[in-house]
């Protein structure tokens, strides 16, 4: 039985728990306000929110329905456009109307809910914020300024917020009904359900599963592994950073430690995806779905992160270097699962850098993606990591690339050098992100772009001359 509420009411069902909420709400709760856009995360017209107890408050975050599974609901708030209707226009609605922002109306639902999703957020109410908010919702009639204008006005209207609680808020200032103060006590006397580890199928945010499998996987037997306490988490010990498979991009965003080792993480996760798909896909989900373009799994792979496999009765650890054996062929047993996942933090004098080039500039697959980390001792390169997407049948580590440079010191010549010897590594193929040409040539540039973003004494120019 899966147990949530849905708006202000609570749901007990028996559906099979791979039914994705969008199907849900639609044709069983017949809350048609919730559209069927793209059914690939892409377009944000079926966009929620999901809000999570934790501790005393609910936190909100907007997700693509089309997929989520039900059973990813249990033990949640979940919000669809009817949810969030008041006597009159909520403030989101009103800058809506004011600013022209809807012109057709079948995207509309999804902006609202995901800028709704921002005014729960207790993220400083920046116009920029609020504009980032909508990023992963298309409209195609009205173009985005009007949009962009509705956002600000929101922003506007959050300024007086400070540090009051963004809830109590949004109850007192006409943003979301007054059954949301409620919502706490409501969640806590849900019992959470606990992972057997006995199903075949193992579900953590399916936002890769459900656009692959959509019409085979609502009728299977699934473990879902994203609410599992066991499998969340990011600790620091030490130099060590340790984070369970489950936790989503959004969660290494939020991090202290990732902020803290990583100063340009920001840059990095708006180049993963959109807020709605980074609020649920997970870690694990990446690696395990051996995309060759994965990008948390590029990034890792610079890093030589380790992993802890779990198959219910024993746990083994392996390199994340050595968990690709071929396209999409796994060093792990069926029954394993991504347990944890660390690596080594790097020191103040450390270099990382991720570089990542698609069709669209953010929110898209990579065509080519790499990530470089590289420890000094002074002038000299101790030790570094080089991985690469799109250029080969697997997420790819370049070992001869990385041991290349080896007690080098960084010029203009050992780049080139570098990039002759990534290009004995790597083996791509033309398909529709771009000829065999076409990639290795991004992967070249992408080298320099890490050197560049690294070394303040490269010289630009002589890189771009040739």
């Amino acid at each position: 039985m899966t147990q949530f509420i849905l708006n202000n009411t609570e749901i007990k069902t028996s559906l099979p728990k791979g039914l994705t909420m969008l199907d849900f709400v639609r044709y069983h709760q017949h809350l048609m306000g919730t559209k069927i856009g793209c059914r690939e995360g892409d377009c944000g017209a079926c966009t929620m929110l999901v809000g999570t107890l934790e501790g005393e408050v609910v936190k909100y975050h907007s997700v693509t329905s089309c997929l989520m599974p039900l059973g990813n609901a249990h033990g949640k708030h979940i919000v669809t456009i009817e949810g969030i209707n008041l006597e009159k226009l909520n403030i989101v609605q009103q800058a809506f109307s004011d600013n022209a922002a809807t012109q057709c109306g079948f995207c509309t639902p999804g902006f609202i809910m995901s800028l709704t999703g921002f005014c729960l957020d207790d993220k400083i109410p920046t116009n920029e914020n609020a504009i980032d908010a909508v990023n992963g919702n298309i409209c195609r009639c009205t173009g985005y300024k009007s949009i962009e204008k509705a956002a600000v006005s929101v922003s506007y209207q959050l300024q007086e917020r400070a540090h009051a609680n963004p809830i109590e808020f949004a109850v007192k200032n006409n943003i979301v009904p007054e059954y949301f103060l409620n919502i706490p006590s409501m969640l806590k006397n849900i019992q959470p359900v606990v992972y057997s580890g006995s199903e075949i199928k193992k579900v953590g945010g399916g936002t890769d599963l459900y656009v692959q499998q959509h019409d085979t996987i609502t009728h299977e037997k699934i473990d879902f592994l994203l609410n599992q306490s066991q499998l969340k988490g990011i600790q620091q010990n030490g130099n060590i950073c340790t984070m369970g498979g489950a936790t989503t991009v959004s969660e290494i965003s939020d991090s202290p430690v990732f902020n803290e080792y990583f100063k340009d993480l920001n840059k990095y996760i708006k180049l993963v995806s959109s807020t709605p798909i980074r609020n649920m896909a997970t870690v694990a989900g990446n690696f395990t779905n051996a995309s060759p373009i994965g990008d948390l799994t590029i990034l890792f792979l610079a890093l030589d992160a380790q992993l802890q496999l779990n198959d219910g009765n024993s746990t083994r650890n392996i390199p994340l270097r050595s968990f690709y054996k071929g396209y999409k062929q796994l060093n792990k047993n069926e029954k394993e699962i991504i347990e944890k996942i660390s690596f080594e933090l790097p020191s103040a004098s450390d270099l990382f850098n991720f570089e990542k080039v698609c069709k669209r500039t953010h929110l898209d697959i990579a065509s080519v993606n790499s990530a470089l980390s590289i420890k000094m001792n002074g002038a000299v390169i101790e030790k570094a990591g080089i991985s690469a997407g799109g250029v080969g049948p697997i997420p790819m580590y370049l070992s001869k690339s990385s041991e290349f440079l080896f007690e080098k010191t960084v010029s203009e010549k050992l780049i080139f050098e570098l990039i002759e010897v990534v290009q004995s590594e790597i083996s791509p193929i033309s398909d529709a992100r771009g000829t065999v040409k076409y990639k290795r040539l991004l992967l070249s540039q992408l080298i320099k772009a890490h050197f560049i973003q690294s070394f303040s004494h490269i010289d630009v120019n002589k890189l771009l001359k040739n």
